[in-house]
């Protein structure tokens, strides 16, 4: 069984052949490997594509994302030092409910776009927004 691990190839802790030395640098991308079984040889070790089930994507645009953010810092009168990002929760920058509604009504003001309730209410973090705001922007041009 084939386990990605912290390891570089060079420093596997394992011997390899050559043949699987080879097989684990025509990975693409692959820099880190490393080998383990119950067994004290390995009898062939085969990589194969899996599909992806869970694929992560930021939809929101960049300039969204620090538009956002600018909103955020503003609303809830936070220094320029603060590191405010998309993964920030506004909890964690110290908003309660009422400074959420506050700048969800920036962000509506902002960016021109009316944000139902519900989907006000699954905001957490500055990305959520962003993501959002994206969403209902383009929905508005079409």
């Amino acid at each position: 069984m084939a386990l990605i691990t912290g390891a570089p190839i060079a420093a596997v802790a394992a011997p390899l052949s050559s043949r699987q030395i080879k097989a684990a640098h025509g990975i693409s991308g692959l820099k880190f490997v490393s080998f383990s079984s119950q067994r004290k040889s390995f009898s062939s070790v085969r990589m194969q594509p899996t599909p992806h089930r869970f694929l992560v994507s930021c939809a929101a645009k960049p300039e969204t994302v620090e538009k956002v953010c600018e909103i955020v810092r503003k609303q809830l009168a936070l220094p320029e030092d603060t590191a405010v990002s998309g993964e920030s929760k506004f909890s964690s920058l110290g908003a309660d409910s009422l400074d959420t509604v506050e700048i969800v009504m920036g962000l509506e003001e902002e960016f021109g776009i009316s944000v139902e309730e519900d989907s006000a209410q699954s905001i957490n973090t500055v990305q959520d927004a962003a993501d959002l705001i994206d969403k209902l922007v383009e929905s508005k041009s079409d």
